[in-house]
């Protein structure tokens, strides 16, 4: 492996949607922070020769494959980025792992909890080795929610009694919208629960320092057929978009989930995840109430913060609206001047700059594959709750 003080040459599996997100984050990393070590886009792997080569030229990557294991299996590769399904995860980061590469996995970090068991089994052989492994929450390095992180942990909102957290997409509220590999059961492993619920249990839980202990919830699938795109066969589900067919193919995933938990600390959770929320884009909502005060962040405006102080007077109580882009807040010195809002992918370029960091230091990342394991293990007691009717406890870490 390369020595992590002059460079890391890295890999990434898969190149659609966070492809082009985890690309722009390795390209603008270097540039704006001052990294231990310097990443270089040695590769980027898809299954078409044509598209990954393409994808290479338009986004930075010195070469293309369509072969994964023979490119884990190179010398001159030090870190595996994998962009991949879920169906897929497993088997590349823990055949990473195994050959001694560092690995970034985007959330959830696999298909099942056994999936999830073995990977941070590798993830934890590996570490012995020196090599490291984290999982891909982004929404963790958005200035504003390391802000409300902060504050909890100064004990400025107190014991915390109640969480709620929305996750709100309306991408597929249109029931004639094509069939795509994020409704297959077996290729993402859940829907709204996995694809974007997922973020506010890791968001809840990294602000509040708390984990869920115990929960129970309900899914839904509210349409339960759709047409498949026309530039994919019946076998073959495509993207997020395209033009439908008049065939059509089950849905297999929820379309929609909420549930009730209970925080180590003791605080009611309240959370749902949906992609049927007509108007809503990607509105990530958390409330914390505590004991001294509040905390309330949407990802709609995602530089704001705010912020109640149930000590202040009567006559000027009330949330105030912090602008999360002073050069004292997280990750902020290194862009613009305050006020200059940052944006979506600038969570990915943080997420660069961690891990890099955690490599050249020796330090483990976070979060782990132990923590995106614990989320799993919330995923699936969700899905079991439904189906059951029951509380279901979540296994101590």
């Amino acid at each position: 492996m390369t020595d992590p003080s002059s460079s890391l040459r890295v890999a990434m599996i898969g190149h659609a949607f966070m492809g082009n997100a985890h690309s722009q984050a390795w390209r603008t990393a270097p540039h704006f922070f001052a990294l231990p070590a310097h990443p270089e886009m040695a590769v980027v792997v898809g299954r078409d020769a044509g598209r990954a080569a393409e994808a290479a030229a338009r986004l930075g990557w010195a070469e293309s494959s369509t072969d994964w294991r023979e490119v884990i299996a190179r010398d001159d590769i030090d870190v595996v980025d994998i962009c991949t399904p879920g169906d897929t995860h497993a088997e590349i980061a823990i055949a990473a792992l195994e050959a001694g590469k560092h690995v970034l996995c985007e959330k959830p970090l696999a298909n099942t909890v056994a999936e999830a068991e073995a990977m941070t089994a590798a993830a934890d052989q590996a570490r012995s080795r020196g090599v490291r492994a984290m999982v891909g929450f982004t929404y963790r390095r958005v200035p504003a929610i390391g802000l409300a992180r902060q504050l909890v942990a100064e004990g400025r909102v107190g014991d915390i009694r109640h969480v709620r957290a929305q996750y709100l997409q309306d991408w597929i509220a249109d029931p004639e919208a094509p069939l795509s590999w994020r409704l297959d059961k077996e290729r993402a492993g859940s829907g709204a629960l996995g694809d974007i619920g997922a973020h506010v249990i890791d968001l809840t839980q990294f602000i509040t320092g708390s984990r869920i202990t115990e929960l129970t919830g309900r899914l839904e699938t509210f349409v339960k057929e759709r047409p498949y795109a026309e530039s994919h066969s019946a076998g073959s589900l495509g993207g997020l978009s395209g033009t439908a067919s008049t065939e059509r193919g089950p849905v297999t995933v929820d379309d929609a989930a909420s549930f009730l938990a209970t925080f180590a600390g003791g605080a009611m959770g309240v959370f749902e995840a949906t992609r049927f929320a007509t108007g809503r884009k990607n509105a990530i909502r958390i409330e914390v109430n505590g004991s001294l005060g509040s905390l309330a962040f949407d990802f709609e405006d995602m530089n704001v913060l705010e912020y109640f102080d149930a000590r202040d007077d009567a006559e000027v109580a009330g949330f105030r609206r912090i602008i999360a882009t002073e050069s004292v807040h997280p990750y902020v010195a290194a862009w613009w001047p305050p006020g200059h809002g940052l944006g979506y992918e600038h969570g990915f370029t943080h997420q660069v700059v961690d891990l890099v960091t955690a490599i050249a230091d020796g330090t483990d990342p976070s979060p782990s594959f132990a923590d995106g394991l614990q989320v799993q293990q919330v995923l699936a007691a969700v899905e079991t709750s439904s189906d059951t009717r029951t509380w279901q406890e979540i296994p101590p870490s």
